[in-house]
């Protein structure tokens, strides 16, 4: 840690000039994104960007964002097991102010980056000076954090980090994130179609049928404002009928993230006679295509496969548009693995600030944790 110091900033306004520069190489973190979560944020959510310096010099970025759970409503509607309901009266009552150093709006590693290479125990100890100073600036305001995650890291990462600081304490894996990795050979959907075998070739052919009727549109700006009531209803629906929620978006959130980030940000419509009747959402993230939120009438959905063929849209966007690979995220694992997405393991790593209860985080993490069953599926010949 010679010479290398970190600063907290609560707004846009006071990062520093350079920003953007370091933050290059991801969306995620450039100024354009963070403003949309400065103007749009859960109600829930606070978020922190951390200026890490070497001796004067920006060398790297990184987000952090507190959650109120006590604000929401609920944590998800569709699991109503034993396990679900005791995982939620744990969350509300032992975890409800959580600090996650990181993005925890999306799947991947997006919690810092670099503009030159700096050691694993280096970047350990800032993460966790980080989510320490934080958590003594709610104390000064008479709040306590409870839970603090450091994540989504990739396996090489994670391997790193624990030589160091991040050994002492536990470290956790969910879901995999489903990453498509698109053939370097592909130049049109149809090249992709061609390598299907029969019976995901058959897959894609029903489902494109059924998709008979509705139309697709790309949404500027203006026509997101024109339809923002009805894009947030269809969002909520799928969002609140998710296994388990930390926040919810605002509803202003699709209009400012296209304002704010433009071309980089695309929002396609899908219209049933004229009616929104569903949307998913792409980020533009270097050579990554990175899927963010969709929502979707039910019945239509049912009636017209329209979840699988907008991963059959999303995948020909990517390919068609150069991309190297799609980042699908941790829900509908089987469905995603069938257009050819694979499961990648990512870690993070968990404490609470309950020196009692942490010692017996790992046990209490594996009991709340839902046991998810699932057939990878290989559509290739």
């Amino acid at each position: 840690m010679d010479g290398i110091t970190f600063k907290i900033y609560n707004s846009i306004g006071a990062l520093p000039s350079l920003w953007d520069t370091v933050a290059q190489s991801n969306v995620f973190l450039q100024t354009p994104y963070l403003s949309v979560l400065e103007r749009s944020a859960p109600v829930n959510m606070e978020c922190f960007y951390i200026g890490i310096f070497e001796n004067s010099e920006l060398i790297g970025v990184s987000l952090a964002q507190y959650l109120d759970l006590n604000k929401l409503e609920s944590f998800g509607e569709r699991d109503k097991c034993f396990k679900t309901l005791l995982r939620n009266f744990i969350f509300k009552n032992f975890a409800s102010h959580s600090l996650f150093i990181g993005n925890n709006m999306i799947t991947g590693q997006n919690g810092y980056v670099f503009s030159k290479e700096i050691d694993f125990e280096c970047i350990s100890e800032i993460l966790l000076q980080s989510a320490y100073e934080i958590i003594q600036y709610f104390i000064e305001k008479g709040e306590k954090i409870h839970l603090v995650s450091l994540k989504d890291f990739y396996e090489d990462c994670s391997i790193e980090l624990k030589k160091y600081r991040l050994k002492e304490i536990y470290e956790f894996s969910t879901q995999p994130n489903m990453i498509f990795y698109l053939n370097e050979n592909w130049s049109s959907f149809d090249d992709y179609l061609a390598v299907l075998s029969k019976k995901y070739r058959d897959q894609y052919k029903r489902a494109n049928k059924k998709f008979n009727g509705i139309t697709i549109k790309n949404l500027s700006h203006q026509e997101v404002l024109v339809h923002e009531n009805t894009i947030y209803e269809l969002y909520f629906y799928v969002a609140k009928n998710a296994p388990f929620n930390t926040f919810f978006l605002s509803k202003n959130h699709f209009s400012t993230l296209k304002e704010q980030c433009g071309n980089r940000f695309q929002i396609f419509g899908y219209f049933l006679n004229k009616k929104l009747v569903g949307f998913h959402t792409l980020l533009l993230n270097d050579t990554t295509l990175e899927t963010y939120f969709l929502g979707y009438n039910e019945t239509i959905q049912k009636e017209n496969m329209l979840y699988l063929n907008m991963l059959y849209n999303m995948t020909a966007f990517g390919i068609e548009n150069g991309f190297e690979r799609i980042i699908f995220g941790r829900t509908a694992l089987e469905i995603k693995s069938s257009v050819g997405a694979s499961p990648v393991n990512m870690s993070g790593f968990i404490f609470h600030t309950n020196k009692l209860i942490n010692r017996f985080m790992g046990p209490i993490f594996k009991k709340l944790e839902p046991t998810l069953l699932w057939q990878q599926r290989h559509p290739f010949k």
